[in-house]
């Protein structure tokens, strides 16, 4: 019998929107489902055969759980749920990335005051579409209707990551030394940081309008996907002897937070302001908003998503390596694990 006319259904929660969801997302998971992925969409848990880690000499997994943030607010404005799918996978994978590990699985949660299935179903599509770009799969997830706890039409959207590195090629590793480069990899835009501002300061400008010397709309720069940086990394990855030796995911705080995360105590980063093209996205945020300098580095990633620490005798081969422009964006000197705008 139909939950539509039940009790629950007219306490606001419809236990039939969750089984269309399910229906319209399957196809979209399966799409992402390897021979190691066991079982079927639907199971109380999702299954995961990890008989190939055996071939490691000491595997290492590592996780990591994350959300979209208000971005979703501004998703919802513009009627676009695909790229939020995308920004939920990409922000998660970059961050074990940053660990040096590879992903292997990952899981979403959509939670909303109304379940809608096609707006559900979009974002999840994204998410599997997210996955397949990184050999992840889309192990399983969760949907909650739940109209106490948000406002009408409001949604969040959060999910988690399993990946797994050789415990001797972990990152950071120790031989990070003063003399060392930084080098930044451009990100797509503002990627999910910094939208409780964005969304105040372009309340009344419509999404589909042209900035004044922009060529493209407002929606579609504040709307880019997060950036994913394992396709473009993974090859300089799980080598002693490689390019890398330490990745620090550029996301809210900026480079003078995040990259501490990834260096020693003793040493200072020193990165060099006009050293890589600034997107047009974050000029239009500061001018908009009257925002200092100082403050839009603090906030956003200011064109840069991925910061990786190299030797000066590396760069070559790294920069030989990548399949696009990278920038030298500055030098790690003798400190105090603070970061230094020069």
């Amino acid at each position: 019998m139909s939950s539509s006319g039940g009790a629950y259904a007219a306490s606001g929660v419809d236990i039939d929107a969750g089984n269309e969801t399910v229906a319209l997302a399957q196809a979209a998971l399966t799409t992402t489902h390897g021979a190691e992925v066991l079982g079927s969409v639907g199971a109380f848990g999702g299954l995961y055969d990890a008989t190939a880690l055996r071939a490691m000499s000491s595997p290492v997994l590592a996780a990591s759980v994350d959300g979209v943030g208000t971005k979703v607010l501004l998703a919802e404005r513009a009627g676009k749920y695909a790229g939020i799918g995308h920004d939920l996978v990409n922000h998660c994978v970059n961050d074990i990335l940053a660990q040096g590990a590879s992903p292997l699985f990952f899981l979403d949660y959509i939670a909303s005051a109304k379940l809608s299935p096609k707006k559900a179903a979009a974002v999840v599509k994204g998410v599997a579409a997210a996955c397949r770009n990184c050999g992840c799969a889309l192990l399983g997830g969760e949907t909650a209707e739940m109209p106490d706890m948000y406002a009408a039409d409001a949604f969040d959207l959060v999910g988690a990551v399993v990946g797994v590195v050789e415990r001797a090629q972990r990152l950071p590793r120790s031989d990070i030394a003063e003399g060392d480069l930084l080098v930044g990899l451009r990100s797509s835009g503002p990627h999910t940081n910094g939208y409780t501002l964005i969304r105040k300061l372009f309340t009344e400008v419509s999404l589909e309008s042209v900035p004044e010397g922009h060529e493209r709309s407002l929606g579609e720069m504040l709307l880019a996907p997060h950036r994913c940086y394992y396709p473009l990394l993974r090859e300089s990855l799980g080598r002693r002897d490689g390019n890398i030796k330490a990745l620090a995911h550029i996301t809210g705080g900026g480079v003078l937070e995040n990259l501490p995360r990834a260096l020693p105590d003793d040493l200072d980063a020193i990165v060099r302001t006009g050293t890589w093209p600034l997107p047009a996205v974050f000029s239009l945020i500061q001018q908009r908003g009257g925002i200092t300098e100082g403050e839009m580095y603090r906030v956003f990633n200011m064109g840069i998503g991925m910061v990786a620490v190299v030797s000066p005798s590396a760069l070559n081969s790294l920069q030989q390596s990548m399949a696009e422009e990278i920038w030298v964006v500055g030098e790690l000197v003798s400190g105090e694990g603070r970061v230094k705008l020069t």
